[in-house]
């Protein structure tokens, strides 16, 4: 068994454990502790504060203008530099990527669980982001140029539930700053720049290169990329997130809009699909979902966390550097981004991907039988990574593989491939193009396809479906062709731009936990990790590096929402404060 193998079957089964660990419902599919506590204290938080994220909307967008700032009140950034630092953390590949994903495994009605998750977790940015505010470390290096490279601030779910529960819960603040330092070099870095080498590997023909040496120039060009930013500390990273954020955000979202009003008839469609397909799922495209509601439901709770991140604690530690000197006014800005990255963005990806059709659309492609997007799989058997061991030969006649029922077949992107030819024609866009079905056995053990007369293939061609960038970046081609060939070009522009800004963001996150845990030193060493990570992320394979992500994004929750709900009468006392005196009128410039 090869090292990938190994690899998959540990993800795989970390994976089950963390987010399939849960309580029995009699049905024979447990809902997961995760998903609980994920939807548990969002639900108990918009009760306990009163339906905050719609109540206190528009004063958030208010403050996020920057009419109440005080620049000399504590802090290295002003509310919106804050914002757009975590709205580049949040607002990354998981509205390309992850909703793809999502409607991939677990269908169209992911995506509604997405926004479920979204709704409850503004009025969780909101809870974490105040008490992050409330309870930071304020001027932790003093002043001048030390100042500019560690910044002046530091706080996050460590400190408030240090400083919240007492020193009987520092053993839990510990746990929630290393698992945030692990979840970023993992979620916020290697799945980033696995999206942007994913993406742009398709192109590694018009350069001359193989996918994979396109892979490796890419991720060194990445890294080096953030490396640049992330040197010159939280201030640098504000100004630069500042500028790409909205513009990434406007050019997306309007070539997304474009789609659907030239779409419009089917829009309505759409939307039925989604909520029919929440409750009375059919099954992704590669067949993990099998119809089931709590998979369906899984999967959209999975990528909505990953997308909008309320409730991992990450987003407050951006915040916590926000100028201002009452938490609940950086609270009611952080409350916008579960709004703007998945009720917005990631709505339009959704419904571009389900109006254009694509979502389980089979086109012609190369398949590199040794390539990381392959696996061996049965045919409608669950399970996120699906890597099994299959017979060492696999007999193809005329192209249709013969394999008995329950046998792991050949799969691209997790799902089976059901006929392989020796080439295709032309650019290899319909399936007329694909030519000379293949008569053989496709060796599992060497990875090659040997003919009848003895050839052997390294590739094949075949009819597979898409995931992750590349299923977006097909439905923005297919939705925007009415106007040109251009459209695929905004979901590369966008993936670079996201992927960029979310790394650079969450390099932030991890050096104030490495602070945390080990001192002002620990942050160089980090930054080297970082961008190690960074470069290492971009050459996995795509479902393995979101696998590990997915693992990350499971434990990282539990001390942090923890934390908050045991916080929850300090955080009403704190915002009832806040709106009875009306604080933010005293920074109204008279």
């Amino acid at each position: 068994m090869s090292f990938l193998e190994i690899l998959a079957d540990g993800v795989d089964f970390l994976v089950d454990f963390v987010w399939g660990f849960g309580i029995p419902t009699g049905t024979g599919n447990d809902i997961p502790i995760v998903v609980i506590l994920l939807l548990g204290a969002g639900l108990y938080l918009t009760l306990q504060l009163g339906v905050v994220q719609f109540r206190r909307l528009k004063h958030g967008f208010e403050v996020m203008t920057g009419m109440y700032d005080d620049p000399d009140e504590p802090g290295d950034i002003s509310h919106f530099q804050a914002l757009t630092t975590a709205l580049s953390a949040t607002v990354g590949t998981g509205n390309i990527v992850g909703v793809a994903l999502a409607i991939h495994y677990g269908g169209p009605g992911a995506l509604l669980w997405m926004w479920v998750t979204a709704v409850l977790g503004m009025a969780t940015k909101f809870s974490e982001v105040t008490l992050a505010q409330h309870y930071r470390d304020v001027d932790i290096t003093g002043a001048g140029e030390e100042s500019r490279w560690l910044g002046t601030v530091s706080g996050g779910p460590m400190y408030y539930i240090e400083k919240g529960l007492g020193s009987n819960w520092t053993w839990m603040a510990v746990l929630s700053a290393a698992l945030l330092g692990i979840t970023s070099f993992l979620t916020g870095n290697a799945n980033q720049a696995n999206s942007i080498t994913d993406t742009l590997a398709g192109y590694s023909g018009l350069v001359g290169l193989e996918p994979f040496a396109m892979k490796l120039i890419v991720a060194a060009f990445v890294a080096g990329i953030v490396g640049l930013v992330i040197i010159g500390g939280v201030t640098r990273i504000g100004r630069v997130t500042s500028i790409i954020a909205p513009v990434m955000a406007a050019i997306y979202v309007l070539a997304g809009l474009a789609i659907l009003a030239l779409n419009a008839s089917e829009v309505p469609g759409a939307f039925a699909s989604i909520v029919t397909n929440a409750f009375n799922p059919s099954s992704g495209v590669a067949g993990t979902g099998a119809g089931i509601f709590m998979l369906t439901m899984i999967y959209g709770v999975q990528r909505g966390l990953f997308s909008n991140e309320a409730g991992m604690g990450s987003a407050p530690i951006a915040h916590s550097a926000a100028q201002t000197d009452e938490p609940v006014s950086e609270g009611v800005v952080a409350l916008l981004e579960p709004f703007i990255d998945t009720i917005v963005i990631c709505s339009i990806t959704g419904l571009v991907i389900v109006v254009t059709g694509v979502w389980d659309d089979q086109i012609p492609r190369q398949l590199d039988l040794d390539a990381g997007a392959h696996s061996y799989r049965v045919a409608e058997k669950g399970g996120i990574i699906a890597d099994e061991t299959p017979p060492t030969e696999i007999k193809i006649v005329d192209g249709a593989p013969q394999v008995e029922e329950g046998t792991p077949e050949f799969a691209w992107n997790q799902a089976v491939v059901d006929s392989f030819y020796v080439d295709c024609a032309g650019d290899c866009e319909t399936a007329s193009d694909l030519r000379r079905p293949f008569s053989g056995v496709l060796n599992t053990e060497r990875n090659v396809a040997i003919a009848e007369d003895g050839t052997e293939y390294a590739n094949l061609y075949g009819p597979a479906v898409e995931s992750g960038a590349p299923l977006t970046q097909m439905a923005f081609a297919q939705g925007l062709s009415p106007l040109g060939d251009w459209g695929g070009l905004i979901v590369v522009f966008s993936v670079l731009l996201f992927a960029i800004s979310t790394s650079i963001s969450w390099s932030y996150y991890g050096d104030r936990c490495a602070i945390y845990l080990f001192g002002e030193g620990a942050v160089l060493p980090y930054k080297v990790a970082f961008l190690t990570v960074n470069f290492l992320g971009g050459i996995a394979p795509l479902a393995t590096v979101w696998a590990i992500g997915d693992i990350a994004l499971g434990l990282v929750i539990i001390p942090n929402l923890v934390g908050v709900a045991l916080l929850s009468d300090k955080l009403k006392e704190i915002t009832n404060s806040y709106f009875e005196r009306e604080a933010w009128l005293d920074n109204v410039q008279e």
